[in-house]
């Protein structure tokens, strides 16, 4: 049978067991069936019941994504009231770079510990982290904070994917899954406005502190609505978790990401601390892959999982096509800035993009809920990508306003089809006891993902700029002083000799067009690399029969 048969296939199917955990909503509920390694499968909730415990859950995910967004307008508030402009990148840095470095983690420790009370651990340190960052009265403090909070806002986001998966067939899944993605772009949709009304009305600190009871709540709903016992072994559960792998995970993870988010922002790319954070994350790279494959019993993320065409096709379309949508969403703003639009009306000009993803994603479910099939959708979606990508690489300055709105919406579009494609195809492609360890996988790639394609934007853009500034304006007098001011500093442009606005200007334009064909080159990648996915069976029951 060719790879590109419409037949299905079982991808992992007969690899070994691995002990995971069962899943009845109900402790009283029998089990209907047993995976391949005899761990107890559910019986399908009823619609009520589902909406209950997704519903208890959705609320941390909520307020995981809006804490991920609300210090966009806290930041200079938090700096200035410490006096510490250095303290501006690193309260939004060390939230996500702790909600990196942990998610990957979730999936085979609540395999182990069981859901419920991964997501109490969440809770609690997602709590814990605002009430730190609330209370702080030294600028460590709120660092320790957002760390502190990110580790519990990355367990909300990965274990509900988790459940969500434990309890709804693949057949339904891509459905419930854009549910929940709508949940979560509200959140990020509404981070900024929540900080700046709270940061006007009571003060910043509250934007933290309101959180607190609210997360309290959802853990107190965890506790009760949450029931997918761990599945007993003849082992320890302490003995079965894989501590160097989790140690050399994470320590690659937040080298890589340090290295990445301080190098041309807060530090210089040339900077000790770039030149040592990123080679040290190569050589924990390697060792987390020596361990996971040669040493663990029971590795965090199996490698050979990854070399399965469907799963390691998923993760990478996934890393390629994260980088892309970041960069666009961090430079696009810039391009409205240059048309003359303050920063708040090119924040609102990204709404567009943030209903895409939400139409795009629950569509897609729906449709794989009617045909079974996702490998039709995966071509039509990543098609519709390339498309998006092209067109934002037509952006001039005296481009129609309906243009960027278009092109952002079927950016958005796809983006939310593709996460909910991949998603579906990754646990569809293994056995369901796999499904945690592979969905923590992609969680891995598409947070580096989301900052690897910031520091690809951000180098291509800068050196396309300063090499046009010095090409238009070396010669001239005071280029020396403005050329420096015009790159750090977007109202720089309005302040330019009027004989310098129309050059300054076309080089933006220039920078960016660059800086966009660099994108739609990496989404060209990501729809070869979707290629390799295969069409697996979409089972309308959890039993997958």
């Amino acid at each position: 049978m060719s790879d590109d048969s419409e037949e299905y296939t079982d991808g992992l199917r007969r690899l070994p067991p691995i002990a995971t955990e069962e899943t009845p909503l109900l402790e009283d509920d029998p089990p209907q069936a047993e995976d391949t390694d005899g761990t107890p499968i559910a019986r399908e909730p009823t619609a009520i019941e589902l909406t209950v415990v997704l519903g208890s859950i959705w609320v941390g995910v909520f307020l995981s994504a809006l804490d991920a967004t609300v210090v966009a307008t806290l930041s200079a508030p938090i700096s200035s009231s410490f006096n510490s402009l250095s303290l501006l990148s690193w309260v939004a840095t060390s939230y996500l770079i702790s909600n990196a470095a942990f998610q990957p983690l979730s999936g085979k420790l609540t395999d182990i510990f069981s859901r419920r009370a991964g997501l109490l651990f969440s809770n609690f340190f997602f709590a814990l982290g605002n009430l730190i960052c609330g209370l702080a009265t030294q600028p460590w403090m709120i660092i320790a904070g957002r760390v502190v909070a990110g580790i519990g806002g990355g367990g909300l986001t990965t274990i509900s994917t988790f459940i969500t998966s434990d309890l709804v067939p693949l057949r339904q899944r891509g459905v419930w899954q854009g549910v929940g993605n709508i949940c979560y772009g509200t959140g990020m949709g509404l981070g900024g406005v929540f900080g700046g009304l709270i940061n006007d009305t009571l003060g910043w600190r509250w934007a933290f502190l309101i959180q607190v009871p609210v997360i309290i709540f959802s853990g107190i709903l965890v506790s009760f609505t949450v029931n997918i016992p761990v599945k007993e072994t003849d082992r320890s559960r302490i003995k079965r978790v894989d501590f160097l792998g989790a140690l050399t995970l994470i320590v690659f993870l937040v080298l890589l990401l340090l290295g990445l988010n301080a190098g041309g922002n807060s530090v210089p790319w040339n900077h000790p601390l770039v030149l040592t954070s990123l080679p040290l994350s190569a050589v924990f790279f390697f060792i987390f892959i020596y361990v996971e494959d040669k040493v663990a019993s029971e590795p965090m993320i199996p490698v050979r999982l990854l070399l399965d065409r469907t799963v390691g096709g998923a993760c990478i379309t996934n890393w390629f096509a994260t980088m892309t949508v970041f960069g666009s969403l961090y430079y696009v703003p810039i391009y409205f800035q240059i048309q003359g639009y303050s920063a708040t009306a090119a924040g609102v000009r990204l709404i567009p993009q943030a209903v895409g993803t939400a139409i795009g994603s629950l569509s897609t479910g729906m449709i794989m809920k009617s045909t079974g099939r996702y490998k039709f959708l995966s071509h039509l979606t990543m098609t519709l990508m390339v498309a998006a990508s092209a067109a934002i690489c037509t952006f001039r300055v005296d481009s129609p306003a309906w243009l960027p709105f278009v092109c952002l919406f079927v950016l958005g579009l796809s983006y939310g089809a593709m996460l909910t494609i991949t998603l579906v195809a990754l646990i569809s492609a293994v056995d369901h006891h796999y499904h945690s360890v592979v969905t923590s996988a992609s969680y891995a790639f598409r947070s580096t993902g989301s900052t690897i394609g910031i520091t690809i934007a951000s180098t291509v853009f800068q050196n396309v700029l300063k090499k046009q500034l010095w090409a238009r304006f070396g010669d001239r007098d005071g280029a020396e002083e403005l050329i420096p001011q015009i790159r750090d500093s977007l109202d720089e442009i309005w302040k330019v000799p009027s004989d310098w606005y129309q050059g300054v200007l076309g080089s933006y334009e220039t920078a960016l067009q660059a800086l966009f064909a660099t994108l739609l080159g990496l989404v060209i990648l990501a729809a070869l690399t979707s290629l390799l996915m295969r069409q697996h069976k979409l089972h309308n029951n959890l039993a997958r029969r």
